[in-house]
């Protein structure tokens, strides 16, 4: 038996934002991150509408990019002084994901974080508050996903939380709100977004129900993103909509080692000054990936069903596989990102010479394979990899050759 779960509202369109005013409730609290919703005005107009609904309503804000597991405790603390009956998390994936976290700790303040990562092992929520996401940015999905990333900077990993409780119960897409993205941020999440209908594709738990969410998102990613990232804000929209398809497809059919890989290196040089953003290591990871999963016949089917799908051309399978990897690398050159960790720069831009040190590479790299084999999404990879397959992988996102295995 399978399960397929989504938000219980999905509110969707200019405006969105609105639904707000019929949430009924006691007390609400607001989680958010920078000061970008705050600057144009979102944050304002969700705790307007809050108030306008008869809540009385709390602030949690500066949550910071990939948030800590210090930031989760303290916020759950605020929640258990304030004890709202709704949770609204406005912004990027980071807030959301932090919001999530701190739900599962106001609700059951006993828990500890090395509870929480268990997979799908979470005891129900609900009992004290409900959850709304409201996602301002095109990538992560997370307003309707089962997924939390939060960061471990004393061991320099990153955890994904999952379980099914922590699917929101309303989510809320407004366009409006991704407008206001950075072209370095719609890059980065819109590859983000495009790794997870792929893997979701693949994955070894795809079923019926995400392959059409998954294929159609693809579509909508390659048509919109790159005009997205040039300033087309009609595309700017649609990609909002595409992004949360993806979502949709990966919270049920999970994903596989390109996000293993990504956890686990983001922060694993944070010492040297920088992390590898999420949505950059999984456009230079996901082509490695698609080559080395695709010496699996069922893979390799459904890749090239992928390439069919966007009229990508090639007669044979190996060659319908050849183009979707060629593809991708062409999209991650249009949208500014690097090929491989070696060029990989302090500003995410493509660098001559990256900001991780060859040296540091290869000592960390017998930890860091390790950490991936053990993430919460390589089990549904369609491959498995063994220790030495993880770091030759590793070495290939690291050096930009292809994975040949």
């Amino acid at each position: 038996m399978a399960r397929f779960t989504l938000p219980r509202d999905l509110y969707h369109g200019k405006g969105a934002l609105e639904a707000l005013k019929t949430f009924e409730g006691k007390k609400a609290i607001v989680c958010t991150g920078g000061s970008s919703m705050r600057k144009n005005g979102f944050l304002d107009k969700t705790m307007d509408y809050l108030k306008e609904a008869g809540m009385e309503v709390e602030l949690i804000e500066g949550i910071e990019p990939d948030p800590s597991v210090e930031t989760v405790m303290n916020g759950a603390e605020k929640m258990l002084a304030f004890e709202p009956d709704w949770i609204v998390a406005i912004g990027g994936g980071s807030p959301i994901d932090a919001a999530k976290a701190m739900w599962i700790k106001y609700e059951y303040p006993e828990v500890t974080f090395e509870d929480m990562c268990k997979v799908f092992g979470l005891p129900k929520l609900r009992k004290k508050a409900h959850f709304c996401a409201i996602s301002s940015t095109s990538g992560t999905a997370t307003e309707v996903t089962a997924f939390s990333i939060i960061t471990d900077y004393n061991k320099g990993i990153k955890y994904p939380i999952a379980d099914f409780e922590i699917t929101p119960d309303v989510a809320i897409v407004d366009p409006d709100l991704a407008e206001t993205m950075p072209k370095k941020l719609v890059a980065h999440t819109g590859m983000d977004a495009m790794t997870h209908a792929i893997e979701a594709y693949v994955s070894t738990a795809n079923c019926d129900f995400t392959d059409p969410l998954a294929l159609h998102a693809i579509k909508m990613i390659k048509r919109d993103l790159i005009e997205s990232y040039n300033g087309d804000m009609e595309k700017r929209d649609s990609m909002h909509n595409a992004q949360c398809l993806a979502g949709m497809a990966f919270s049920n059919a999970l994903l596989g080692i390109v996000h293993s890989m990504a956890h686990k290196t983001g922060a694993a040089f944070a010492d040297h000054g920088a992390h590898i953003i999420h949505g950059a290591a999984n456009a230079m990871y996901l082509p490695k990936v698609i080559a080395y999963n695709a010496k699996d016949e069922t893979a390799a089917e459904r890749y090239a069903e992928i390439a069919d799908h966007i009229d990508l051309g090639g007669n044979t399978t190996e060659e319908k596989i050849a183009k979707l990897i060629e593809f991708l690398r062409g999209m991650n050159d249009a949208l500014n990102i690097p090929q491989c960790i070696k060029n990989y720069g302090a500003d995410s831009y493509p660098a001559e010479q990256g900001f991780v040190p060859e040296e540091v590479f290869l000592e960390r790299l017998p930890e860091i394979a390790k950490n991936a084999l053990g993430d919460a999404c390589t089990g549904s990879n369609p491959r498995q990899p063994n220790q030495e397959e993880m770091e030759k992988l590793l070495k290939c996102c690291s050096y930009a050759p292809d994975a040949e295995f």
